[in-house]
């Protein structure tokens, strides 16, 4: 990731985008999905952070994997509005869930996004889609080099939220972090049980001991629980507590956003980076 972001230990922003065409909860136009995630991206680009990633996190109950065509073009819409309000310079994300990877990386490629976030890229596991009994790493990369997009970078979970891991019982985040890193991720993602739970600070450490690659959290970042993480984080993924009231599914609340760039600046004068 290094030269993606303009600071060391990057805030990267989550859009929970409206739900999108064809899923139960889905009620508006793509059109006015589009101009809701961009109202929120100005405000939180407008607010100091440093990337934002776009998710379909709304289409509950996910897919396993397997979304429709009208999923990517609505997400890809949505990137575009999202460029467009935010100008060149930021970087963007993107995740399809649940494990829609390859839609994820087209929709990245298409619309100009540096990187995305994936899971299932190594080891199976059980999501609360059901069982993902195939990791995705060969044919997710073959896949980016034949669409010719081997610039979008891919920041892989390991062992996440909502899934039980005990296929892999007798393996630690450690060992699932050194089996990103073999097959070719360009960060790994720690993450606690469920959305808004911190991940554990000793499966931290433990994944920042065991691998090259750069070690983000991917959830339950609060100002209450940054100091615990923040020294052995490299960049911190925060959806919940950006949002009114800490909910994710509300809009972001400016307050929170300000706090938390704030906190996280701190973090990094303290860390010297």
């Amino acid at each position: 990731m290094t030269g993606l972001f303009a600071s060391p230990k990057p805030l990267i922003a989550m859009i929970h985008v409206g739900a999108l065409p064809g899923t139960p909860q889905s009620r508006q136009t793509v059109a006015v999905l589009v101009e809701q995630a961009a109202a929120e991206a100005r405000l939180l680009a407008d607010h100091g952070v440093d990337a934002i990633m776009l998710e379909n996190m709304h289409d509950r109950p996910y897919l396993n994997r397997d979304v429709g065509p009208e999923i990517t073009a609505a997400m890809s819409a949505l990137l575009a509005g999202v460029r467009s309000a935010v100008g060149a310079d930021m970087p963007l994300g993107v995740q399809v869930l649940a494990g829609a990877n390859r839609e994820a990386l087209a929709t990245a490629h298409a619309g100009g996004a540096q990187f995305v976030r994936v899971e299932g890229f190594v080891f199976a596991h059980v999501a609360d889609e059901g069982l993902m009994p195939r990791a995705d790493a060969g044919e997710l990369l073959r896949y980016r080099c034949r669409i010719g997009a081997e610039a979008v970078l891919i920041l892989s979970d390991i062992k996440k939220k909502h899934s039980s891991h005990a296929i892999t019982a007798d393996l630690d985040v450690g060992a699932a972090a050194r089996a990103a890193e073999f097959f070719g991720a360009d960060a790994v993602i720690v993450t606690g049980d469920e959305t808004g739970r911190p991940a554990r600070p000793d499966h931290l450490r433990l994944v920042k001991e065991s691998t090259r690659l750069p070690v983000l959290v991917g959830s339950g970042i609060t100002l209450e629980s940054l100091p615990d993480l923040a020294p052995d984080a490299d960049g911190f993924i925060v959806g919940s507590y950006l949002k009114r009231r800490g909910l994710w599914s509300n809009p972001p609340d400016p307050d929170r956003v300000r706090a938390m760039v704030q906190a996280v600046a701190r973090h990094r004068v303290a860390s010297g980076r």
